[in-house]
């Protein structure tokens, strides 16, 4: 086995902190993952990994070469993915359907970067919300959605693209902004901005207000919009708060205009996912999404 496969095996171990899940996810037995570790902490003469029990953490020497280890991989993706694109001319047209959240904060940079260097390909983007990027899929209108939400479509195959958080804000005059943090019941009687039925963000949100106790009807909604944008522009002239990607607010939050307030107990994680038909794989939105993890991890 080369150097490179030694650091793979570390790699995988320091991302799961499991020796069997590594050796299943690379194919190889739980012994050859061991000796794989223990030659590299020879070579390195460094403990990569502390023990306690059937538990490892990474050393300090572990966090030290995670760090080379996901520079030195970004390189070789970004050296795999310029080579390979040398001798692959691509052309045609591409619709892509982003969410109401990833359409117009997440893909517009990812997209300007995909234009310069594919430029004999037509892209053109529609959005809405998960239900209805995944409606279009469905209807051939779209060739590839970027959504986000629990609910799964047996029609459509997802693959994992990033990850999101969604948080409370407010603008900065509200009475409750001020405090480092409010309990989950005190929702109950602050006046929301909730996105519409059928929203991603709105079903992540039921999902995880359910492991506080609370109920999305026990919720005071002060109005339902299907919007982001305006969410965010009726915030900063009303006493109210909303739950929105943590994406959607990076401008307001570094202008002062919006601040976040923590949830006693409630951290909402979700992730965005490419969405595509059951069925044989397409060469331009397969190219597509290999770009944007691509670029994501750049």
């Amino acid at each position: 086995m080369t150097f490179d496969f030694r650091l793979q095996v570390f790699h995988t171990v320091a991302k799961r902190l499991n020796f069997t899940k590594a050796a299943k996810e690379l194919f190889i037995t739980q012994p050859a993952v061991t000796r794989h570790i223990h030659e590299l902490e020879q070579h390195f003469k460094v403990k990569l990994f502390e023990r306690n029990g059937t538990r490892i953490r990474l050393a300090p020497a572990g966090k030290r070469l995670l760090q080379h280890t996901e520079t030195l991989f970004a390189v070789y993706r970004n050296l795999e993915f310029d080579m390979s694109s040398l001798t692959q001319g691509h052309s045609g047209k591409l619709i892509l359907g982003g969410s109401m959240t990833a359409a117009p904060y997440i893909i517009p940079p990812i997209l300007a970067d995909f234009h310069s260097r594919y430029t004999a390909i037509q892209v053109s983007m529609v959005s809405g919300n998960t239900q209805q990027i995944e409606q279009a899929l469905e209807g051939e209108e779209i060739d590839l959605g970027i959504v986000e939400g629990h609910s799964r479509n047996a029609a459509i195959r997802y693959t994992d693209f990033m990850k999101d958080e969604i948080v409370l804000v407010s603008n900065p005059g509200h009475p409750l902004a001020r405090r480092q943090y409010i309990k989950p019941e005190e929702l109950t009687r602050i006046p929301l901005l909730l996105r519409e039925p059928g929203s991603g963000t709105l079903e992540v949100l039921a999902h995880a207000l359910k492991g506080v106790g609370i109920k999305l009807s026990q919720l005071q909604k002060e109005m339902q919009l299907n919007s982001t944008e305006m969410i965010k522009s009726y915030l900063l002239h009303a006493p109210c708060m909303a739950f929105l990607s943590v994406h959607a607010v990076t401008k307001e939050l570094q202008n002062n205009e919006c601040v976040i307030v923590d949830v006693k107990g409630l951290s909402i994680e979700r992730n965005f996912y490419f969405a595509r038909l059951q069925g044989e794989a397409q060469a331009l939105p397969e190219l597509f999404m290999r770009f944007a993890l691509h670029y994501r991890k750049l």
